[in-house]
Parts: C-alpha cells; sequence; structure tokens
C-alpha cells in the first residue's frame, strides 16, 4: 500500500491532497498544473512537503511531524518520465547495466533476462539509443528502471509523445509489469481511456486536491481517497 497525505504550498498554487491505494496499477488524472508531477515528485523524494505523511508499505518515506526524509536513492522507487533519458553513449545493454547499479540490498532480485524479456528488447541489446523508434526507448527505459529493483514504479505520462498506436502497443507491457513482477504502478496521464487501458482504479486530481476517485471494475477496491 501508499498511503499519501501532504500539503505543498507555491506562488499561485497548493497541494492539498490524501488519497491511499493498494492497486496494482493506481491512475491518476488531471489538468495541467493540477499537481499530478507534485505528487510524484514529493514520492520520490525530489521534494520535501511543508506538511505530511507519506508511507510505502510499513515503512514511513515521509513524516515532517517526527522529521522523517527517507533519501530519494534510499527509497527504492522508479520514475519515469515522458523523456526516456537513456545514455546516449551507452548501448542498451549498458543503460541496463546502470540501472542495476541502483538496485541496492534489494531483498527480491528481479532476473535481468525476466526484464528483457517480459518487454521483448533482446533484439535491442547492441543497439545505441539514437537507433531505437519512441516504443523501443520507452521499453528500455521500463526496462531500466525495473533493473533498479523499485518497490513501485511512478510513471509521469510515460506515453505522451507517442501516437495511438505506439501507445497501444506500449500498455500491455506496462501492465505484464505488475503481472510478472509484482511491481505496482502509479500511472499519470490527461488520457482517460489510456488509463482505463491499464486500471479501473482511477484518481481524479484538480486544483491541488484529490476531486474524485473511481473503481469502475466489477471487484471491490482497496484504494481509498480523500480531500485534504
Amino acid at each position: 500500500m501508499i498511503a499519501f497525505d501532504c500539503t505543498l504550498t507555491r506562488p499561485g498554487f497548493t497541494l492539498a491532497a490524501r488519497f491511499a491505494t493498494e492497486a496494482a496499477i493506481t491512475g491518476l488524472m488531471g489538468p495541467s498544473g493540477s499537481g499530478k508531477s507534485t505528487i510524484l515528485r514529493l514520492i520520490a523524494g525530489l521534494e520535501r512537503p511543508e506538511r505530511g505523511v507519506i508511507r510505502l508499505g510499513d515503512e514511513t518515506l515521509t513524516d515532517t511531524t517526527r522529521g522523517v526524509f527517507i533519501a530519494p536513492h534510499k527509497r527504492r522507487i522508479g520514475l519515469l518520465l515522458q523523456d526516456a533519458l537513456l545514455f546516449p553513449h551507452l548501448n542498451v545493454a549498458q543503460n541496463l547495466g546502470y540501472g542495476r547499479i541502483f538496485s541496492g540490498r534489494a531483498g527480491k532480485i528481479l532476473s535481468a533476462d525476466a526484464v528483457i524479456d517480459t518487454l521483448q528488447i533482446r533484439p535491442l541489446l547492441q543497439r545505441r539509443p539514437a537507433t531505437l523508434s519512441g516504443g523501443e526507448a520507452q521499453r528500455v527505459a521500463l526496462a531500466r528502471a525495473l533493473m533498479a529493483q523499485p518497490r513501485r514504479l511512478l510513471l509521469d505520462e510515460p506515453l505522451a509523445a507517442l501516437d495511438d498506436a505506439l501507445k497501444a502497443e506500449i500498455l500491455p507491457f506496462i501492465a505484464a509489469i505488475t503481472r510478472d513482477f509484482g511491481v505496482p504502478v502509479l500511472y499519470v496521464s490527461h488520457d482517460r481511456a489510456e488509463i482505463a487501458a491499464l486500471t479501473r482504479d482511477i484518481l481524479t486530481l484538480k486544483a491541488g486536491k484529490i476531486s474524485a476517485y473511481e473503481d469502475v471494475s466489477s471487484s471491490s477496491s482497496s484504494a481509498r481517497a480523500g480531500m485534504a
């Protein structure tokens, strides 16, 4: 489970959001400027809230009252942006090896071969990022993130730069991450259909607050959301 309850104020904007979810994939949607990326940065430890608590499972990552703040590199949280940000001077295999550096003392080590085969990138291992298509680059970026043995993946509009055909190609690979490796995903997108293709657990963010939570699956949901 991830539990989030934070406030962060910037000029002209206040994030005051609260939610908790145990879903394998949780969608987070809302208009530009609503605070979606800020939530991901707070979870990843790249921002500090003025007030708040963030818990991942039994571990407290941030608690401003108790003075707890786990450093980003110790959180074992993968963050993937629109740009794959692969190292251009390294081939795909070397990029994956760089991801493994950050695995630390992870209890369960994901098999490199399993990751490579699940994301179908074995034919790409000797190629440089400049030779990859947009879809191939995002699959490699997902693989590199998994090689770091994350406890959770935060995906910030990872398919925004791709056309609909490539989105349809990549979405099953994202679903496979939770199915094959048990890594929960918090998935940010403007595109409701894109999120709905992955999950029925959808949080809607508006002006810095969670304005709605939907569970449109036939099964009961374990996600909870509220306005802070």
